[in-house]
């Protein structure tokens, strides 16, 4: 029986093997815009001194849990991500399971002065020349789909445009491939890619397999006492979709959320 990933990834590479444009065109394309308009820093902005950086998440509907928040404006609510002090943002993009559009990502990010990953699913590099030319400061690289010579191939093509490429695991396995093939940004996520689960114990259980990178814990993280487990555990940033954009005060709760990794000295 296929998995929620199974299908979306099969859609995936289903479109990227109908897509003829020519790669040589768009990488030209995609290093002209950032000659012209440098990416924002997205790692660089995760380092926030003492406090839990938090990626706040523009998400409209989840292919399992079905729609969030489908009338949202991602200007508005990337605003007041900022206000509330958020590092960075993730918009996803894609449209026919999470209902997302490449100009989502356009709105919020020019809304704000905030670093913007592009949440999709990565399966060609076209897909990485694409996130650049729609705006995007750092792209999504998911292990769990992608084969060792696409980690480093998309890898190097982000690297090439001044991109971060966020490297999404899920457990010491893939943590080491992602080692491997040179990411220096890795997130854990602890939802189940193919049942949809969270396991919140995940990222705490993989955290020592990412030593000497930049670490991001995903999913399931709602309260601060989440944040403050995490950053005891050594992560440097999470990232936060659902629980924000169906908050009452998106701003308040990112503050706190920030907030609650301040002092905590890792325990390693």
């Amino acid at each position: 029986m296929a998995s929620y990933l199974d299908d979306i990834v099969a859609w995936h590479r289903a479109r990227a093997a109908e897509d003829h444009r020519h790669v040589d065109d768009l990488a030209a394309a995609a290093a002209e815009a950032s000659r012209s308009q440098p990416p924002r820093r997205f790692l660089e902005a995760l380092s926030r001194g003492g406090e839990t950086a938090v990626i706040a998440e523009v998400k409209r509907r989840s292919p399992s849990r079905g729609d969030l928040q489908p009338s949202l404006d991602p200007a508005a609510l990337a605003r007041q991500y900022e206000v509330g002090g958020a590092a960075c943002l993730s918009v996803l993009t894609d449209r026919p399971h999470f209902s997302g559009s490449p100009e989502d990502l356009a709105s919020a990010r020019a809304a704000v002065g905030l670093p913007v990953l592009r949440k999709d699913f990565t399966v060609q590099v076209a897909d990485v020349y694409d996130a650049r030319l729609m705006g995007a400061d750092a792209v999504l690289l998911i292990a769990a789909v992608l084969s060792d010579e696409e980690l480093e191939a998309f890898l190097a093509a982000a690297s090439g445009l001044e991109m971060a490429a966020l490297v999404e695991v899920h457990d010491e396995a893939e943590a080491a491939r992602a080692r491997r093939a040179g990411a220096v940004l890795v997130g854990v996520n602890q939802r189940d890619l193919h049942t949809f689960e969270v396991d919140t114990a995940r990222a705490c259980r993989v955290a020592g397999a990412l030593e000497g990178v930049v670490r991001v814990a995903e999913s399931g993280i709602r309260t601060p006492a989440d944040v403050a487990e995490l950053a005891r555990a050594g992560y440097d940033a999470v990232l936060v979709g659902e629980t924000l954009v169906r908050a009452a005060d998106p701003g308040g709760l990112l503050r706190a959320l920030s907030e609650a990794g301040r002092g905590v000295l890792e325990c390693g």
